[in-house]
């Protein structure tokens, strides 16, 4: 047997592989921080061969929490993904898998390509009403996009979606992908009345860098993108830069920020209550979103997985935070599960990127239903 992870998104170390019947692994931190639960790797020569792996440092990934509860997935063509029992016990991830092809690969969640974000922005601005507005750079200067849809004019509102600030949350652009399917659709009599009021700006991908390199939450300099909003540093985090400085000259009217959550199992909301210029509009704006949205898809749970902020103890340097402050707009983040969702399992596929791609499209029921009140 070879295990390897050299390829995009790959992220795993070999600790001991002499005995093909027991493969001991440990999961990589991010290439300039201390994060990791992230993992994608393949086994070659596994035909008909049981083999057990297992990941000995998992105890002390970032979220060790996550793991009792955790499912990962496997796949033999990378098109076709299920769950493979897993367990978890003093400090150490297991899993054991009989080889049903040459090849097989292992995941925390399916992964999101780099050239599935390419081909996803190449199909995207090939659409009517779709094109490339800006670019700009990443630390190892690759391309960070971003998408128009509608034209721009000023009685239109400004809505903002952005993913995958944290690269290892590959549902993000999951997400993105059923948004912008579902957007750009072709005859679709509510999709046209909703670009006629509104106009979209879509970064299917602010963390080309991360990404590729299968880091759990940083960039190629280290830096949480999600923790640097408050004072975008260009050198740093030129990607949150960029974007932020796109918001300011266009507007931004809603904003959605698309994560992936490793230990709650249901997607949710969390909001922006602990800004210093919270009003009530806000929080009425807030409480109508989720409302509808539990309404438009069983798959989406009304109650925040997190903490309430308390008032005035909201992190600026968050992006939800910061742009809801700034331009005093409705601003959510939208976490979804690595595992399932606990009130509606499927205990072949548990989350996966249809349902990902799905709740991408249904977030354009509350933003249909509220844009009036925007």
């Amino acid at each position: 047997m070879i295990v390897d992870a050299n390829f995009d998104g790959g992220n795993i170390v070999i600790v001991d592989d002499t005995h093909t019947a027991n493969i001991e692994l440990h999961i990589r931190s991010d290439n300039k921080a201390d994060h990791s639960q992230w993992f994608y790797f393949r086994a070659s020569m596994i035909k008909n061969a049981k083999s057990n792996f297992f990941i000995t440092n998992a105890g002390h990934a970032s979220y060790p929490e996550a793991w009792p509860t955790c499912s990962i997935v496997v796949s033999t063509d990378r098109k076709h993904w299920q769950r493979l029992d897993t367990d978890y016990k003093d400090g150490t991830l297991h899993f054991s898998y009989k080889g049903e092809a040459d090849i097989a690969y292992f995941a925390l969640f399916v992964p999101y390509s780099y050239e599935q974000h390419q081909d996803l922005v190449s199909w995207s601005l090939l659409q009517a009403h779709c094109e490339l507005l800006a670019c700009g750079q990443s630390i190892e200067h690759r391309p960070v996009e971003l998408i128009q849809v509608g034209d721009a004019a000023k009685h239109k509102k400004n809505i903002w979606l952005i993913s995958r600030q944290h690269p290892a949350e590959t549902m993000a652009e999951w997400f993105i992908e059923g948004f912008l399917k579902a957007l750009l659709s072709n005859g679709n009599s509510s999709v046209q009345a909703l670009l006629d009021k509104a106009t979209f700006y879509i970064v299917p991908n602010m963390n080309p860098d991360g990404s590729i390199t299968g880091n759990l939450r940083t960039n190629a300099a280290g830096v949480d993108l999600n923790r640097a909003w408050l004072e975008p540093d260009r050198s740093t985090a030129p990607e949150v830069h960029f974007v932020f400085e796109q918001m300011k000259k266009i507007g931004v009217d809603l904003f959605l920020d698309i994560h992936g959550d490793e230990d709650i199992p249901y997607a949710f909301i969390a909001g922006a209550e602990g800004n210093p210029s919270y009003t009530d509009k806000l929080a009425e704006l807030d409480s109508e979103f989720r409302k509808v949205f539990a309404q438009a898809t069983a798959d989406f749970c009304i109650d925040n997985g997190y903490d309430a902020d308390l008032p005035l103890q909201g992190d600026l340097s968050i992006a939800c935070n910061q742009i809801g402050e700034y331009f005093d707009c409705l601003s959510l983040t939208i976490e979804m599960p690595f595992t399932d969702n606990k009130y509606q399992k499927d205990d072949v596929h548990g989350w996966s990127p249809e349902r990902s791609m799905q709740l991408g499209e249904n977030v354009l029921i509350p933003i249909s239903e509220l844009l009036n009140k925007l």
